[in-house]
């Protein structure tokens, strides 16, 4: 575990996005699966700056992470050419999957919050598998109170309520 690992784990990380043309629906909005896109980019940049690049990863542990679940809240849209900052913060860490909260913002708004819950799978089986313990160490070094063992949840990912939902 390198010291440039635990710093980045201890903070959330960010990842910066430009919206262009292809990332836009024809009311000229960032089209919603695309925020998929955007943070599974950030996914990818916040594990290389924990110091695990994803592809060698994943070739030398015989693993891959998988989405498992994902609840995304979009409160705002995104518009052609604005710059995002998508950040990844690791909220929760069992045996085989990681539990993150992700937000897209402009500037300080938030854009869309989202609760992601990655599975650790063997490639030779495709079934749940333990995480390599240099990963799960660098996640417990550099999580203080924001990363915690925890059992994985049944029930949906819980966002706050919003003033809109309330007038509905």
């Amino acid at each position: 575990m390198t010291m440039q690992g635990v710093q980045a784990a201890r903070a959330a990380f960010s990842f910066p996005v430009r919206v262009y043309y292809e990332d836009t629906d024809a009311a000229g909005v960032v089209y919603y699966a695309n925020y998929l896109k955007f943070m599974e980019r950030a996914r990818t940049e916040w594990l290389e700056a924990l110091g695990y690049p994803l592809a060698a990863f994943e070739r030398a542990h015989g693993v891959a992470f998988v989405v498992r679940r994902a609840g995304i809240e979009f409160l705002l849209p995104a518009r052609l050419n604005d710059r995002l900052d998508v950040t990844v913060e690791a909220l929760a860490r069992g045996a085989s999957r990681i539990e993150l909260e992700q937000k897209v913002l402009r500037e300080t708004t938030e854009l869309a919050i989202a609760r992601i819950t990655l599975a650790c799978l063997d490639t030779s089986r495709w079934r749940p598998t333990r995480m390599p313990a240099p990963l799960a160490a660098t996640l417990d070094a550099g999580a203080g109170t924001t990363l915690r063992a925890q059992r994985p949840s049944r029930g949906a990912p819980e966002f706050p309520e919003s003033k809109e939902q309330e007038t509905l």
